[in-house]
């Protein structure tokens, strides 16, 4: 299965559950219909949901990405968890390599203030 063919990964903070489950649903190749009548629902309802004027509940979020051929991994880290592996990165740097590494981090954000300034093409 290709990324293309499979929802994205969202943390549970972020996750915007109406848009992963019109995905999900796309890529099982079903309508809302199709997917309602397989949970034994109204489309109405797989509608709102996806519009997010409605949330499932855990337990049914997990049968919908079932039904869609789909299940989803839950991951528990710390709130405040870092990225132990770009610590380990930067802490194996010489001091001149991280010195570079904040120069071209500094002209990259210069550069991307420059172009948000600059007037869009019409």
């Amino acid at each position: 299965m290709s990324m293309e063919d499979r929802p994205g990964v969202e943390t549970l903070s972020r996750l915007r559950t109406g848009m992963l489950i019109r995905e999900a649903r796309r890529c099982a190749g079903l309508s809302q219909r199709e997917l309602a009548d397989q949970l034994g629902t109204k489309q109405s309802v797989v509608s709102r949901w996806e519009r997010g004027h409605d949330t499932p509940r855990v337990d049914t979020l997990a049968r919908i990405l079932q039904t869609c051929g789909f299940e989803a991994d839950l991951r528990l880290r710390r709130h405040d968890d870092v990225d132990r592996a770009q610590l380990r990165e930067n802490l194996g740097m010489t001091p001149a390599q991280r010195l570079q590494t904040v120069r071209n981090v500094s002209e990259f954000a210069a550069k991307a203030r420059r172009i948000d300034r600059e007037p869009a093409d019409a």
